[in-house]
């Protein structure tokens, strides 16, 4: 595969949900270990690790990590006003401080474990009330943290949109790219298709929003991660719930079909990164299971990658 792929741990783990030290290590080691795979995404959840954070210091395997703390942010919207990209000050300095906590942990990462941190996603909350300038400025604030190496990308989720019930809800992609160019700061995109399709609406123009963030310049990866727009075993309509790809698990009344793989991937040529992002069935529960899921996903995706 020609590019680094970045394999999403969480959604796949039995783990994540019931705590199981030995199923955990078998998942992240065994992910880590599959051709092409060359970086793991894990959750940043107030803490390095939802159970057992000394824990995963001592067993994380030999990897680059993207830190996402997306489940944290969706957390925190109880907070009125809270998020990187809000107008209401206090909203905003709490989670810039959200967010330098967040950097003290990735420095523990590179400092007490065998992995290391490559990338840490950011996300344009509030919802319904992010603006770009006061994202603009928070970036050219997280740009002065000390990192650890790791590059900032914001993860484009599901925009706004006026009559249509959100899932994230949070800034539109050209305003985070205006965001990100005003605030002179080194940051760039990280797309996900299913998030785009939840905006969206249709699954046919994913690719033009990928491509359109490919031609701002700024976007570092693109990750396959499904979506649907009925009911199935992974959640109701229009939910983030990384359905798998359609062809792999029919019953998931995935729109991710293996055409719609192949046009995403080529419609940005150069992205650094490509990622892989879905759910295991729910009747999936032992690392074995996990790790075939993946494989066949990393399978038709690297047959679309160009």
């Amino acid at each position: 595969m020609p590019r680094p792929v970045v394999v999403s741990a969480y959604p796949l783990s039995p783990a994540f949900a019931n705590w199981d030290p030995a199923v955990e290590a078998d998942v992240l080691h065994g992910l880590a270990g599959l051709p092409g795979v060359t970086a793991l995404e894990v959750p940043w959840i107030d803490g390095i690790h939802p159970h057992d954070s000394a824990w995963f210091l001592a067993n994380a395997p030999d990897v680059a990590l993207a830190v996402t703390p997306l489940p944290f942010v969706m957390r925190r919207l109880a907070t009125p006003g809270y998020g990187i990209a809000s107008p209401d000050g206090d909203g905003r300095r709490a989670a810039i401080a959200d967010l330098r906590r967040v950097a003290a942990d990735v420095a523990q990462i590179t400092e007490r474990s065998a992995a290391h941190v490559a990338v840490v996603e950011l996300h344009t909350a509030p919802r319904g009330e992010a603006d770009a300038d006061a994202l603009a400025r928070s970036l050219a604030e997280l740009g002065e943290f000390d990192w650890s190496g790791a590059r900032l990308m914001i993860e484009h989720c599901d925009a706004h949109v006026p009559g249509q019930t959100p899932e994230k809800g949070f800034l539109s992609l050209p305003d985070e790219i205006s965001a990100i160019r005003a605030s002179g700061a080194d940051v760039g995109l990280w797309m996900n298709w299913g998030r785009s399709a939840i905006e969206l609406r249709d699954p046919d123009a994913v690719a033009a929003q990928i491509a359109a963030a490919a031609d701002s310049g700024l976007l570092d990866a693109l990750v396959l991660s499904g979506a649907s727009d009925r009911e199935s075993p992974y959640g109701g309509p229009w939910i983030d719930a990384h359905h798998p790809f359609a062809s792999l698990d029919p019953e998931a009344e995935s729109l991710l079909t293996d055409d719609r793989v192949h046009a995403a991937v080529r419609a940005p040529d150069d992205a650094a990164w490509l990622g892989l992002k879905v759910s295991r069935h729910p009747g999936v529960t032992t690392a074995a299971e996990v790790l075939r899921v993946a494989e066949r996903h990393l399978q038709v995706l690297a047959a679309a990658a160009p």
